[in-house]
Order: C-alpha cells, then sequence, then structure tokens
C-alpha cells in the first residue's frame, strides 16, 4: 500500500473519530440530557406504580424484583435507625475545599459542633447544635458569639435540619409480597408514565435514601420533558396564554434546570419540585401551549461573559425588580439588577381643533394582569404579637412599634420589632417570615414581598395602637424576570429574546444543543 493511501486512510479515520465524538458530545448535551427530580424529598413511606405494566428492578444489578398491572406498591422505610431535628446556624458556601477544612477545624478546635452539607457543587458550613423549641433568645446569643469568634457574618441564619442515624433498609410490599431491597428500585412503564405517591410522570421512577437517611421519592426524565411540566405551573396558559411569554419562561426554566444539574446531588437528584427550585407537576400539569413554547426554544439558553446565568424568576415585582444583593446575601449578580417593569412612551393627541402633540404616557406591564400589583394586609395587636412570637420564638405579648430602617428600590432590607420582651431584627427576603399575615383561613401565610411600607394602625379616640397595616406590592422574592412582566410585554408586542434581555442586563441568548 503506498504511502499517499496511507495518508489518506489515516486522515479519514481521523475524521471519522471526530464524528463519531461530535455526535456523542452533542447527544450529551442534547434535550436526551436527564435531570433528576426529588419530587418526594423525604418521607418514610412512598407509592409507586403505573397504569400500564410496570417493571421495578435493582438500580444496582438490573435485576428484576416485581413486575405489575395498572397498580401501585409501597416502598417502606425499615429501620432501627434515630431519626433528630435540629437548629443549626448555616454561615456560608463555599466550592473551595481547603477553606472549608480550614472552617471545620478551626471551629471544632474552638469547641463547636460542625456540619457539613454537600450543595451546587460545593459545601455548605454550619455551625452549633439546638434542639427545635430553643428559643430565639438562646439561639441569637450564639449566632452573635459566632460572628465575634469569625465563624459566621451577619448575614447568617438558622435552619432546622433532620438527620437519621443508624441503620435503614427499605422493604418492597404489595399484595402477596414483602421483601427487603437491598439497593435502589427503579421503576419503568410499557407506556413511560410511571406513578409516585399517585401522582403520574414521564420517564422512570426511583425510590433511594437522602443524605439524612430517610426515603427519597424520585423521577429521571429527559430535560425538556422535564419542561413540559414546569412551564405550565410557572407561568399558567389560563391566563397567561401568550406564546412569547412562555416562551420566556421555557428558556429562563432550561437555563435553571441545567445549571443546576448536580445541585443537590448528596440527596440523590437535582432540583426539588416546588419554589425552592422550580415547579414541577410532571405529566398532568403538561399544557399544549406550553409544550409548543419548549419545543419551539429547544435548547436556548440565557448566558453572560459564555456562562449560564441564575436564571431566577418571580411571580410580580410590583413595578420594579430588586438587586440580588437586596433580597439574598451574595454579592452584586451584574445581570440581576433592578430594571423597571413598565416602559414610558410617546403617543399622539389628535383631537380635532389642535395640533398634533405627542403626550408622555407611562405603560405597566404588570398592573393589568396581576391581582398582586398591589395588596394592603392588617394586623390586629394580638395577630401581630403571635406572628412575632412564633417567628422568633419568643414569648410576646405587646409589639410597641414596627420600623423599617432600611429600604432598596422601594424594597425594606432591615426592619425593627420593639417588643415588651425585647427588640428584634429581621433582614432582606427573611423580613417576608418574619411578617407573616393572617390568611383568610386565619393561619399565617408568608408576606407576598418586601416591596411595602408598614405603619400603626391607631383609634382616633382613644389614640392607642390597636393593630398594623402594609401597603406593598408584588409577589416574590422580585429578582430576575417577572413572570406576569414577561406576560405584559408579550401583549405590547416583544419577543421572548427581548423580554429575557430586559430582566437580565446585558445577557446573550444561546443554542447550546
Amino acid at each position: 500500500m503506498s504511502k499517499k493511501i496511507c495518508t489518506i486512510l489515516l486522515v479519514g479515520l481521523v475524521a471519522f473519530l471526530a464524528f463519531i465524538t461530535q455526535a456523542i458530545t452533542t447527544s450529551a448535551e442534547s434535550g436526551t440530557q436527564l435531570i433528576r427530580i426529588g419530587v418526594v424529598p423525604s418521607t418514610d413511606s412512598v407509592s409507586i406504580g403505573s397504569g400500564h405494566d410496570f417493571t421495578i428492578t435493582n438500580k444496582d444489578t438490573g435485576e428484576i424484583i416485581y413486575n405489575g398491572e395498572g397498580d401501585e406498591v409501597s416502598i417502606e422505610l425499615s429501620s432501627t435507625s434515630t431519626i433528630e431535628t435540629n437548629y443549626r446556624l448555616q454561615t456560608a458556601w463555599t466550592s473551595d475545599e481547603t477553606r472549608m477544612l480550614d472552617w471545620k477545624n478551626r471551629a471544632e478546635a474552638a469547641g463547636h459542633e460542625t456540619y457539613i452539607e454537600d450543595y451546587n457543587g460545593g459545601w455548605r458550613l454550619l455551625i452549633g447544635k439546638f434542639p427545635e423549641n430553643a428559643g430565639w433568645g438562646e439561639r441569637e446569643a450564639f449566632r452573635q458569639q459566632m460572628i465575634a469568634e469569625g465563624f459566621a457574618g451577619n448575614d447568617s441564619y438558622w435552619r432546622l435540619i433532620t438527620i437519621s442515624s443508624g441503620e435503614s433498609e427499605m422493604r418492597l410490599v404489595a399484595d402477596g409480597f414483602d421483601e427487603i431491597i437491598p439497593a435502589a428500585v427503579q421503576i419503568s412503564s410499557e407506556n413511560g408514565l410511571i406513578k409516585i405517591n399517585g401522582k403520574q410522570y414521564r420517564g422512570i421512577g426511583e425510590v433511594g435514601f437522602n443524605s439524612n437517611g430517610t426515603l427519597a421519592g424520585i423521577n429521571e426524565l429527559p430535560l425538556e420533558e422535564y419542561l413540559y411540566g414546569v412551564v405550565p405551573l410557572e407561568l399558567p396558559p389560563a391566563p397567561y396564554d401568550e406564546l412569547e411569554a412562555q416562551k420566556s419562561q421555557a428558556v429562563a426554566a432550561r437555563t435553571y434546570a441545567i445549571s443546576g444539574l448536580g445541585k443537590r446531588s448528596s440527596d440523590g437528584y437535582d432540583l426539588l419540585p416546588t419554589t425552592s427550585d422550580q415547579v414541577y407537576g410532571g405529566y398532568d400539569a403538561e399544557h399544549p401551549i406550553s409544550t409548543q413554547a419548549v419545543h419551539e426554544t429547544e435548547g436556548v439558553v440565557a448566558t453572560y461573559n459564555g456562562d449560564l446565568i441564575s436564571a431566577v424568576y418571580h411571580s410580580t415585582s410590583g413595578g420594579i425588580t430588586s438587586n440580588n444583593e437586596d433580597v439574598w446575601s451574595s454579592g452584586p449578580i451584574p445581570y440581576l439588577r433592578s430594571v423597571p417593569v413598565s416602559e414610558r412612551v410617546m403617543s399622539a393627541d389628535k383631537e380635532e381643533g389642535r395640533n398634533s402633540q405627542r403626550i408622555n404616557r407611562m405603560i405597566e406591564f404588570e398592573k393589568e394582569w396581576s391581582r398582586y400589583y398591589r395588596w394592603s394586609h392588617e394586623w390586629t395587636n394580638e395577630e401581630m404579637s403571635q406572628v412575632v412570637s412564633d417567628h422568633f420564638s419568643v414569648e410576646v405579648n405587646e409589639v410597641h412599634e414596627i420600623n423599617a430602617l432600611n429600604y432598596s428600590n422601594g424594597r425594606v432590607i432591615e426592619i425593627e420589632f420593639v417588643t415588651d420582651n425585647g427588640t428584634f431584627y429581621e433582614y432582606k427576603d427573611q423580613i417576608r417570615w418574619a411578617l407573616k399575615y393572617i390568611n383568610d383561613n386565619g393561619s399565617q401565610s408568608v408576606l407576598r414581598s418586601t416591596f411595602f411600607q408598614i405603619e400603626p394602625i391607631i383609634d382616633e379616640e382613644t389614640d392607642t395602637v390597636t393593630g398594623f397595616v402594609a401597603e406593598g406590592g408584588g409577589w416574590g422574592h422580585g429578582v430576575g424576570m417577572s413572570q406576569v412582566g414577561a406576560m405584559g410585554m408579550a401583549v405590547y408586542g416583544y419577543s421572548y429574546e427581548e423580554i429575557l434581555k430586559h430582566f437580565y442586563t446585558g445577557i446573550e441568548l444561546e443554542e447550546r444543543y
């Protein structure tokens, strides 16, 4: 064989291998990318099944454990473990292993209990351990001590963490069947639809252990099919049926999902199906308009300097969105800047007998589409005392004053509660949890936003405070895209590209697959 022929063959082989490599890479990056959702994140019993023939297998070996037909079986936690819930102070998140280990070693050397939680490619750093009934005063004193010792910052906050210790195993229980399962199980069905706790999902189902030793029910499916069950719940097609708005929601949700792959890997899944990540309802939540929006934007994501953005969004801003650092404990992010959810336009006055004049007019993109554009909530003295008592875990009989100490872009970022049992403070988005309002059912609900002003209600005859009233607007944290604002912009003729670039400053849209 001549040297020339060998060279041609070698070049051809290299080209072929490059093609195969590209094909594999493209497939891995395409809509066939799988995502895992913890649809039941923590439980001691979960049901799985299907409306059609289904098979349950051992995840590790692929061995068939059970065959079913149109029914459901139960996976139960069979455990000798102890489940314990405690308050732990979250101090920071870091992706630097050296920093994490240094913090851990220093804290433990100082005699403090630590807890490291895998999260989003890094670690959450938590310190201390207090029982569920520990009072706010006791916990706040510890928090201030940790700040003084350099183990926490002013943005540290308390979380309830549940941990299971000891040996745990699973049992599969069905009619005439009761066996211990040595590993996680997966369920697949004849028609591609499975059930987890009675809800239908595309793809496969899985039951395994989470990081706390309890069971997790997981739905694994192609990422694009996951979006079918996200978009209609995050931006309901009735009444928000504008296709360009649905597309903007699809791109934001896709960007969030891809950037969140592995976010909660320590628990066996990527994302939660709630507002902690994105609301996901599975197969039964799907809607034709939303599915069309997903199809017509397939693979499109939002980037900043070539990297996926943190595509956070909220229901209604109240007229202006927020800077991320005014809501969360994080540094300023250049694409998460405060922007108005409105437009000033010039229109011609064509009144007969006058020359045409230009009139300055403001178009509000949310006002006509959200019942929460403006709202008002009132508390009696007794209700406010209960709200403050519950939030700070103290006994408050009377709230004397509530003072919003700092604002940014109309949002409260520091608030003060002056009571008969001390003065308490809350910051940024946690203010919504400190000011729960009494809903129509008589229970407490998180305040819709931090875009508000609060004043005492004064009885004119006795000149005494009888309660408090908050006048505000918007629903949600206020950062990133306003979903209702996207709807309003679509009604006024904006494309999904224009909508996204309005809410996320300086971004680009790219087709990743």
